[in-house]
């Protein structure tokens, strides 16, 4: 599979500079980690489910998440395991491409026990999401994925933590909790793929809920654990887990407080302005923003709970054309020893050594999302992605 694979390759050529690299569920999972992109989510309980998971597929969808967890009712939860097991075994009756796929367990019980009662279909399965992931819970999980790949005999079951717990979010125990989930995550790190951010429940632990027009850094109190996860679990020196984006929960029109956050500026050129009005009487303009925000805070990929969500983080996660220039010189052989030079483009200053990190990061999402041509822009690239 390859971001942008559902794009015709004449169009894909006239966009990229350097297309989206191709990857599967065998990749090297520091690939995998830098290419999950906007991860779907779904109940388990959906009847349809396998149809579902083919036709998102084919919009460019690459990662999913089927949840059993806080989706769907508790006494919902039996009937979801077995609707489960009869889904992937239709994914299992064809060699269509599927994305990575994922469960959301409530218990590390689950874990096992789904991959015995999945069969032979469980090849179709990439890993597990582990809710409420702390110290005290996360060894359990981690030691239960650990036990289902043996029992399915899997090469690799991944697994992404979700962190999401009180102790995370309340100060006075913010640091120890912290702490402890580096030190599960890291005894387990060949298996932990990401880290998820539950941002949804932090804001109720304190009775909040964002507005549309507001992004998750705008809730200060989240804003603050978000920098502490990155600051801890996300460093660029060689330690670190890539962090993804929070969720963002519009996708309905209602009545706007503030002004539109969507400049007009990328949509003036002849047929786009229809696209800048969608966008933003779907309250999209506010995820456009979070995304770029998840992205300047250190943070890669996104938990989506809606379809039209995907594109817009994907197109926003291509490399522009500026970006790869400045990364590509930084990384240069002969700038080895360090030293500064202007960009390019000339508009910057690039300084060798302390921008390596960032380069380095660049230049692994370029392989993932591919770098866009110099005069394509993230307009053309949304459009492309909605018109298959």
């Amino acid at each position: 599979m390859r971001h942008f694979g559902h794009v015709s390759p004449t169009v894909r050529k006239d966009l990229f500079h350097q297309e989206p690299a191709e990857f599967t569920g065998a990749s090297p999972a520091r690939t995998l980690a830098a290419a999950l992109g906007a991860t779907l989510y779904s109940p388990a309980t959906r009847p349809q489910l396998a149809r579902d998971i083919r036709k998102q597929a084919g919009r460019g969808v690459v990662s999913m998440v089927l949840c059993l967890e806080d989706s769907i009712s508790d006494g919902d939860v039996a009937g979801a395991e077995e609707n489960l097991v009869r889904q992937f075994a239709d994914l299992d009756a064809d060699a269509a491409e599927l994305p990575l796929l994922f469960i959301r367990v409530r218990t590390p019980e689950q874990i096992p026990d789904l991959v015995r009662r999945l069969g032979g279909s469980a090849r179709r399965l990439s890993g597990f999401v582990l809710p409420k992931f702390n110290e005290s819970s996360g060894s359990a999980f981690l030691d239960a994925v650990a036990q289902a790949e043996a029992v399915g005999g899997h090469s690799r079951l991944y697994a992404m933590p979700v962190l999401e717990t009180p102790d995370l979010l309340h100060l006075e125990t913010r640091v120890e909790t912290l702490a402890g989930i580096s030190r599960t995550v890291n005894s387990h790190r060949e298996r932990v793929l990401a880290l998820r951010l539950g941002v949804t429940d932090f804001c109720s632990a304190y009775g909040l809920r964002r507005t549309p027009d507001m992004t998750a850094y705008d809730v200060q109190i989240v804003a603050g654990v978000i920098a502490d996860v990155v600051n801890v679990l996300s460093r660029a020196d060689g330690t670190g887990f890539t962090v993804t984006g929070p969720v963002w929960e519009y996708f309905r029109s209602q009545q706007r407080l503030f002004k539109p956050q969507l400049r007009r500026s990328p949509f003036l050129a002849e047929g786009v302005e229809e696209l800048r009005t969608a966008l933003i009487e779907h309250d999209l303009d506010g995820l456009l923003r979070e995304i770029e925000l998840d992205r300047a805070n250190g943070l890669l990929g996104k938990t989506c709970i809606h379809p039209a969500h995907v594109t817009p983080v994907h197109a926003l996660s291509v490399v522009s054309h500026e970006e790869f220039c400045d990364a590509e010189d930084i990384l240069r052989p002969e700038r080895g020893g360090g030293g500064v030079m202007r960009s390019a483009y000339t508009n910057k200053m690039n300084e060798v050594k302390p921008h390596r990190a960032w380069a380095e990061r660049t230049m692994q999402r370029a392989e993932a999302f591919g770098v866009a041509k110099e005069e394509v822009g993230f307009v053309d690239l949304l459009t492309a992605g909605l018109q298959v």
